[in-house]
């Protein structure tokens, strides 16, 4: 398996990567670290007009699929996910 990191130090690159910072305000990751949950967008205001079934749909947490967590995974390296 391909490494998704760099094995060069920071005084010998001269840089530090960075994390996502949308990546890291939306998403957290599982205690296993093999997948991530977020909030659902669109909760928190303007709901008199929605109904209760979406209201209710919107305040379920939502879990990233397999292509998602692999994505998430590079856009939170190095620092983690917590």
């Amino acid at each position: 398996m391909p490494r998704l990191f760099s094995t060069t130090s920071v005084s010998q690159a001269g840089y530090k990567m960075k994390s996502h910072s949308g990546a890291k305000k939306r998403w957290r990751s599982l205690a296993s670290g093999n997948s991530f949950k977020r909030a659902r967008a669109g909760h928190s205001h303007l709901n008199v007009h929605k109904s209760p079934a979406r209201k209710n749909r919107l305040a379920q947490t939502a879990y990233s699929t397999d292509a998602q967590t692999h994505k998430l995974k590079k856009l939170l390296l190095p620092y983690g996910s917590n």
